[in-house]
């Protein structure tokens, strides 16, 4: 997702963009894949994200809708039970997509194949990076077919953007061509996802589309539930620091029947079950520093998850992408009509402005994690009165439907950490927190 949101940045910018992938892309592309395991679990494009999307792509949300995606209100249309506390709801108008990983990339992938100077380059993968002879800057990347890595051939470039993810071998390449390689921040969580699919019968939910239930101090378990296209649900459970619901059907009832709210397990406890689930294990959450780097690799941009992988948990990942293709266009168009030679310009300017935005999901992300005694991590005061506050609002939201809109808008990166500072809204939630203490 993040190469091909970056694509439709690039192609405004540069006269060739090829986009380099290691699988062959199927003639149909709402299959699953092998390079995205991600693929067959749940997927939401929330506010900021499917409202940014929007931006660089018009009219993409009403393609998918259009293909059977299900639109809902962020907070009239999901239920939310927050550390065992279900929130007071109201619309919002405000609203997000609920559709499976290959249809939203299939529409992306489409409106890029019909982009004139934009080029597929599958079945192939990067093996490395290619150096200018005279400046040392990145000058392209060698590739291969994925079936012969010894068949390399350069691919040049003025700028090559990193988008392989957590797993890709972006500081391997660059430790190679003897460039610096940023400092990294881990954080263990042993996250473990379980996903099945269930046929969805009208009504299952009442006007509801999805339900959220997250983990308590005392039962590190959770799961979203969403309504998504042909008529099906998609759910999947979760658990931390080694809890993990089984694949088979009747674990995958009984560990949802252990969650804090009944209300997944009354669904998938009748509906018809449609596949035979998928497991994947998620052991920590990784941050690349590049912005601290003294010299940074010039031509050479990495975003997405091969910049920072947060816990998937959240529901960052694509909503971040996004935003870094959005920064990706911003860096471009201020340095038009200046020749690439002039040095590392791109590169520096892209980190100043994406670290603001990368520090405050990474932040969020990992302080609440953090709230678990077994994960490692830095607990600064900060960290620590932030997850104390935010239990408070859990609490509050199932009293004042105005603590939900807050924290539904911080869910979906429409507000940043700086709503909790202000003293009337601390104020009002710990009156409505008292109330049920």
């Amino acid at each position: 997702m993040a190469g091909l949101l970056a694509a439709h940045s690039l192609a405004r910018h540069f006269s060739r963009v090829t986009l380099v992938e290691r699988d062959l892309l199927p003639a149909n592309d709402r299959t699953h894949r092998r390079g995205v395991p991600q693929s067959r679990h749940l997927h939401i494009l929330p506010g900021l994200g499917r409202q940014t999307m929007e931006k660089l792509m018009p009219g993409l949300t009403a393609e998918l809708l259009a293909d059977g995606a299900v639109s809902t209100d962020v907070l009239g249309g999901i239920r939310y039970v927050l550390e065992g506390h279900r929130a007071e709801r109201a619309p919002m108008d405000l609203h997000a997509v609920l559709a499976g990983r290959p249809l939203i990339e299939r529409r992306i992938r489409e409106r890029l194949r019909a982009v004139e100077n934009v080029t597929f380059r599958d079945g192939h993968e990067v093996t490395g990076l290619a150096l200018d002879s005279v400046t040392g800057r990145v000058s392209g990347t060698y590739t291969a077919p994925a079936d012969d890595p010894t068949a390399s051939t350069l691919l040049a470039a003025d700028l090559v953007v990193d988008a392989t993810g957590r797993g890709g071998r972006g500081t391997a390449w660059l430790r190679a061509a003897g460039l610096g390689v940023p400092d990294e921040d881990e954080v263990t969580i042993r996250i473990a996802y379980t996903t099945r699919h269930f046929r969805r019968a009208p009504g299952e939910l009442g006007d509801d589309q999805a339900v959220i239930i997250t983990p308590t101090a005392e039962n590190r378990r959770g799961a979203v539930l969403n309504a998504q296209e042909d008529g099906t649900w998609i759910a999947t459970l979760f658990g931390y620091l080694g809890e993990e619901s089984p694949v088979d059907l009747d674990g995958f009832r009984a560990f949802a029947a252990s969650l804090a709210a009944p209300d997944v397990a009354e669904v998938i406890e009748r509906a018809e079950p449609l596949d035979d689930g998928t497991l994947i294990r998620f052991p920590a959450s990784r941050r690349r520093h590049f912005e601290t780097l003294a010299t940074l690799p010039d031509g050479y941009l990495a975003l997405g998850d091969a910049l920072c992988s947060f816990n998937p948990i959240y529901g960052q990942g694509m909503a971040m992408a996004t935003l870094e293709a959005e920064l990706l266009d911003s860096c471009l168009t201020a340095r038009a009509g200046r020749p690439w030679s002039e040095g590392a310009g791109i590169t520096r300017d892209f980190y100043a402005r994406v670290t603001p935005t990368v520090d405050v999901a990474w932040a969020t992300a990992v302080g609440a994690d953090l709230r678990y005694p077994e994960v490692a991590g830095p607990r600064t005061p900060g960290v620590e009165q932030i997850n104390a506050f935010m239990s408070s609002m859990y609490r509050a939201a199932s009293q004042d439907v105005e603590v939900s809109e807050v924290l539904v808008r911080l869910i979906n990166l429409l507000a940043g950490p700086e709503i909790l500072e202000d003293p009337a809204f601390a104020e009002r939630v710990q009156k409505a927190a008292a109330r049920i203490s």
